[in-house]
């Protein structure tokens, strides 16, 4: 019952920087957290940073730390993702998740811990 839309992918180059976000709507109301999972072709989904609904603790991948910034604005449901210094690894199709009920938050990492997902947006950088 939780819909999801991402927008902001592109092409960029290395080392460039690029916003995405996430528009959450529906039964917002007991979101646990969201978070940020990407795919690059032949090779599996994989998580990249995770936030806290409540209290806005963080998880990042380690390839991204450092990197990336995510973020909420539990007023009006959407989360974000900065990515600065960008490399040519990370081209994929980012994906924006909701985990609609509580878990826990070491779940947040893995794929089964999200009951929604929006449809992706394409992030492509160039070298």
């Amino acid at each position: 019952q939780v819909q999801l839309v991402e927008s902001g992918g592109g092409l960029v180059q290395a080392g460039d920087s690029l916003r995405l976000s996430c528009a959450a709507s529906g039964r917002t109301f007991s979101i646990y957290g969201m978070g940020w999972f990407r795919q690059a072709p032949g090779k599996e989904r994989e998580f990249v940073a995770a936030i806290i609904w409540t209290g806005g603790t963080t998880i990042y991948a380690d390839s991204v730390k450092d990197r990336f910034t995510i973020s909420r604005d539990n007023v009006h449901n959407t989360v974000a993702l900065q990515m600065n210094s960008l490399k040519a690894e990370d081209t994929a199709v980012y994906y924006c998740a909701c985990a609609a009920r509580w878990r826990t938050q070491s779940s947040l990492t893995r794929l089964t811990a999200y009951d929604a997902w929006g449809q992706g947006t394409q992030v492509t950088v160039s070298s």
